[in-house]
């Protein structure tokens, strides 16, 4: 196994562990939620997620910047070549509603580029990954932590098709915003019919990178932990995320780590 390849493994293996964690709680009869100093949610799920994340990421010898462990100078990560990038649990507001739409996000950052990505969904057991060399997958039903190639073995290459009959827009369940909704309007303008999806967490870049959506406009913030995993996926799967205003690739370790308005879009 290349030594990339060995990487997506472990960031494989830490999204399961993690996922098992945050499992235990969503499936308890009551959990206790937080709020933090901006007005997110916090469960101790992400804490437990993040407890167990780390822990297999820490034995690559890697950095590791996560959501839940954030307190890092700048001047620090600035001399970063390559770290990885976690958010624990995404989708957090989707966890507290119990509608099954939250994920585990795990990315490898070299340069500033996402190099690779994966994207647990916990509950539906639905497995997206990519690696530069390796290429985009998607696999259902992954329940069990198994070796590399038997996920490779039914794992469905991605995109895994040309995209919808008709032009679709993916957009946030939770973060719809009156600049989205304009985007739309325009799209309607040069393409007529238009369908949309609506989504939680990572999961709206997932559905352009598997070919189910062909844009995810997101005019609302979001933070490089959201993005970076699903980020991997969408390009290596032939896709782009992009910066509004610049029309350039969206970068990562950057000393805001706000993200810009951004496009994803095949």
């Amino acid at each position: 196994m290349s030594n990339n390849n060995e990487l997506l493994y472990t960031a494989i293996k830490a999204a399961f562990y993690g996922g098992r964690e945050i499992l235990e709680v969503y499936h308890q009869s009551d959990f206790s939620v937080e709020w933090k100093k901006d007005d997110s949610p916090l469960t101790q799920a992400d804490r437990a997620a993040h407890q167990t994340i780390k822990k297999y990421l820490d034995e690559t010898g890697i950095p590791v910047l996560s959501e839940e462990g954030k307190e890092i100078e700048y001047e620090e990560r600035r001399q970063w070549q390559k770290f990885w990038l976690v958010d624990p649990l995404d989708g957090t507001k989707e966890f507290i509603r119990r509608n099954g739409e939250f994920t585990v996000n795990i990315a490898l950052i070299e340069n500033n580029i996402p190099v690779l990505g994966v994207i647990l969904v916990p509950e539906t057991k639905e497995l997206y990954f990519a690696e530069n060399e390796l290429g985009a997958y998607k696999k259902d039903n992954f329940d069990k932590a198994l070796i590399l190639d038997q996920i490779l073995y039914d794992a469905h290459t991605l995109p895994m098709s040309s995209g919808p009959n008709v032009f679709t827009v993916v957009a946030s369940r939770s973060h719809m915003s009156e600049e989205t909704q304009q985007y739309i309007e325009e799209l309607k303008k040069t393409h007529g019919r238009i369908e949309t999806l609506s989504r939680g967490s990572s999961l709206k870049l997932c559905m352009v990178a598997e070919g189910k959506a062909n844009v995810y406009p997101r005019f609302a913030p979001t933070m490089e932990w959201d993005t970076a995993a699903g980020h991997a996926i969408v390009r290596i799967a032939g896709a782009d995320v992009l910066n509004h205003d610049t029309g350039n690739e969206l970068t990562y370790n950057k000393e805001d780590l706000r993200n810009p308005w951004f496009l994803v879009e095949r």
